[in-house]
């Protein structure tokens, strides 16, 4: 059985400005996720299920408008 690995390597130099700008990157996201879990909490259930959601899916539907990805 063969198997494959794909690693890459963070830039050597990504310097000061690229640490500062991983750390925007983050809270940027991180706001936007716990903002949208606070306006998605706000609603009454009866409007989550017009949204075809339910309050269990709230942290979920979160992270994917975020990060993007499914959790």
């Amino acid at each position: 059985m063969a198997y494959a690995n794909y690693t890459q390597a963070a830039p050597a130099a990504q310097g000061f400005s690229g640490i500062i700008g991983g750390i925007a990157n983050r809270y940027t996201r991180y706001a936007k996720y716990r903002r949208c879990i606070n306006e998605l909490s706000a609603l009454s259930n009866r409007e989550l299920k017009d949204l075809g959601l339910h309050r269990s899916m709230i942290k979920s539907v979160a992270y994917e408008e975020a990060y993007g990805a499914s959790a």
